[in-house]
């Protein structure tokens, strides 16, 4: 998986996050902590 292509998924979560109605501090906070699951795994 190409660098564009992991930014452009993590870019369509945050559209899901903000168009169900997460305050600016929990958007923020959750792409970051999910890369960080991902790279765990």
């Amino acid at each position: 998986m190409t660098s564009a292509a992991i930014v452009q998924k993590l870019w369509n979560f945050c559209n899901v996050l903000r168009d169900d109605g997460m305050s600016y501090g929990d958007y923020v906070k959750q792409p970051p902590f999910l890369l960080f699951l991902k790279m765990a795994e």
